[in-house]
């Protein structure tokens, strides 16, 4: 399937995958418009280069996502589906616009949700599938009752919970055991750490940090980010305006703490990243691994991009060691970081909990 093996890691529920997925919303036009053959070409490289964790949802491009996947299964391609571990979720319906959301977690829907991305993925089951987000009024109970269902039909190999509290973690594990909590963590986004991360170690799930770079914030391109409809970033607090112009002067420190591991291993400053150069994006992944084995979470962060070189990149993030005055510069950022990490902080863990931005 693959030309290289990369590390795996046991998340919970005896799910095992690599200590590095993908993030399948960029298949979709999320970040700006993408062709079948360039999403296609990018899903083909980051498997290649062994990626197996895919991360998925019903509502990535109207399923776009999903079908772009499938077709690593499709023909002499089948052998691949239990050489990877496909996820995907239900719980959030596009009502209008962008940013223009509801959600359901109801058990009729998500039974119904379910079948529409098996045939869209091609498959006969998903290893992960994630309640997208908390319905306010729907308990979280049924939710996961519903998912466990399906876990015993075979639809469904384990149970994941996207931005929940960590009260709501502990209620969903009394149903059924929970393999994986996906929530926003990076350098710029460390609410998790007060509620989400101990409730996550305390039923013995494994932890998914998405949107690792920032939606794009934490890469060698901070200073050119674009924020403009009808990209994504459009719609986020902390990537427009004063915001941004604040939070791009705190991407330059972790530039700084990039261009002083890259002098460490004895290369130029104007290297390629395919040289040895060490990027920002790398000094952000790298962060993440480092505060893993601090907290004592098992992570498989799930970086998105639309480009190979990128995949690449962000699996290089493996070999960046950090020393402790730089995850001490590096761990002093959220804290000065403008706006909240979402348009609607009550969609989150860290809006439900009332916390502040770090």
């Amino acid at each position: 399937m693959s030309e290289q093996t990369l590390p795996t890691v046991e998340l919970g529920d005896g799910l095992t995958t690599t200590v590095q997925g993908y993030g399948a919303m960029s298949l979709s036009d999320a970040y700006g418009a993408i062709d079948d053959e360039q999403a296609w070409h990018t899903l083909q490289h980051a498997v290649a280069q062994g990626v197996t964790y895919l991360d998925s949802a019903n509502i990535y491009g109207d399923g776009r996502s999903e079908r772009t996947i499938s077709r690593l299964f499709a023909g002499a391609g089948a052998r691949v589906r239990d050489s990877v571990q496909v996820a995907s979720k239900v719980g959030i319906l596009r009502v209008g616009g962008a940013g223009s959301r509801s959600v359901r977690g109801d058990r009729a829907y998500v039974r119904e949700q379910i079948d529409g991305t098996l045939v869209r993925l091609g498959t006969d089951h998903v290893d992960l599938y994630y309640q997208h987000r908390v319905d306010p009024e729907v308990p979280i109970e049924e939710t996961v009752g519903a998912i466990a269902e399906l876990v015993t039909e075979g639809k469904v190999r384990h149970i994941g919970l996207s931005e929940p509290t960590g009260d709501e973690i502990r209620r969903a594990a009394q149903v059924a055991p929970i393999a994986a909590v996906q929530t926003e963590y990076s350098i710029f986004a460390r609410d998790v750490e007060h509620f989400v991360l101990p409730a996550v170690r305390e039923v013995g799930a494994g932890f998914v940090p998405y949107s690792p770079l920032s939606r794009g914030l934490l890469t060698d391109d901070w200073r050119t980010l674009d924020n403009a409809a009808p990209n994504v970033r459009a719609i986020f607090p902390r990537l427009g305006g004063e915001n941004l112009a604040i939070n791009q002067g705190l991407v330059q420190i972790v530039a700084d703490v990039a261009a002083e591991v890259t002098r460490a291993r004895g290369v130029e400053a104007s290297a390629p990243v395919s040289a040895g150069r060490v990027s920002v994006a790398q000094v952000a992944l790298a962060w993440l691994y480092a505060k893993a084995r601090e907290l004592d979470v098992r992570i498989s962060p799930i970086p998105g991009t639309r480009s190979p070189e990128r995949i690449d990149e962000n699996l290089g993030a493996l070999d960046v060691v950090l020393d402790a005055d730089q995850l001490r510069r590096l761990d002093a950022l959220a804290a000065q970081v403008a706006g909240p990490r979402s348009a609607n902080p009550g969609w989150t863990s860290q809006g439900r909990e009332g916390l502040g931005n770090d």
